[in-house]
């Protein structure tokens, strides 16, 4: 018996994507109760009824690739929570974050995950990094609906991929806008969320190609420290409580999460280095 062969005793045919296997046999269990295939009530037009989340980085290095996140969510004016999770573990390969709202864009991405998941029991292959971005679009546009209401979620998509020789572009970033549209960002870095602004000038004066994993995470840290720096809806690191980014790499041999301790040593650096800056400045 194939891998596809209990499915196709159901359906008649083989379904890779449990996406549409759901969209046949059980609909409403799909993030948004619906409001993919439709239009949210009215009421959901409002900013303030859900959390949103923001920012999210993404930084590529010599055989790898990262992603981060601040840990704040807004809600209209109000601070909804401060140590929310906003980048996730997809596949052994592949990891993406979160901006836009936050309880939506979790389902979405905890579902792309069992995408992936059930296309490679199915198949017997996992899908490629192209195939990974094309399914999340597809995701993401499928959200439209929803999006128009004032529930938007923007992913970002992080991986490494085997079949590139060059280790300077095993690490690959693919963003998102509203409606689904995707591009890979050829810079090596990339940043989404209220904050992305202040996150991708802050990069782009310090990335360079070829850097190692330890100088990407100090990088990235800092992007974060200046986009809390501009914008109040990005939370900076927190000493008082312990709440430090939070962080995934992706090499050669799977995807990772760095340790709080490691987070907390960096983090803690770049205050450091920031208060000797003012102090020798006020001096």
């Amino acid at each position: 018996m194939t891998p596809g062969d209990p499915l196709r005793l159901q359906t008649g045919f083989a379904l890779s994507s449990f996406s549409e296997y759901l969209r046949m046999y059980a609909p409403e269990l799909l993030p948004g109760n619906g409001f993919g295939a439709g239009v949210a009530p009215a009421s959901s037009g409002s900013p303030d009824i859900a959390p949103h989340g923001t920012t999210i980085v993404a930084v590529s290095y010599r055989g790898g690739v990262l992603i981060a996140g601040d840990r704040r969510a807004t809600m209209g004016n109000l601070l909804a929570s401060r140590d929310m999770d906003k980048v996730y573990i997809t596949d052994t390969f592949s990891a993406a974050g979160i901006a836009g709202t936050a309880g939506m864009a979790i389902e979405m991405i905890r579902l792309f995950a069992v995408e992936l998941e059930y296309y490679e029991k199915i198949e017997g292959v996992p899908l490629t990094f192209d195939g990974k971005a094309n399914k999340l679009s597809k995701m993401v546009r499928d959200n439209l609906p929803a999006a128009l209401q004032g529930l938007a979620v923007v992913p970002l998509l992080v991986g490494f991929d085997p079949a590139q020789q060059d280790p300077d572009k095993a690490g690959r970033i693919v963003s998102y806008d509203v409606v689904g549209g995707r591009s890979e960002e050829r810079f090596g870095y990339t940043a989404v969320g209220s904050g992305s602004l202040f996150a991708k000038s802050s990069l782009k004066k310090t990335h360079r190609r070829g850097i190692d994993q330890d100088r990407a995470l100090a990088i990235a840290i800092e992007a974060l420290f200046d986009a809390a720096d501009d914008d109040t809806a990005t939370g900076g690191p927190d000493t008082l409580r312990g709440i430090y980014p939070t962080a995934i790499v992706i090499d050669s041999e799977g995807s990772v999460e760095v340790s709080e301790e490691r987070l907390s040593e960096i983090t803690r650096g770049v205050v450091a280095a920031r208060t000797a800056e003012e102090g020798s400045a006020s001096a």
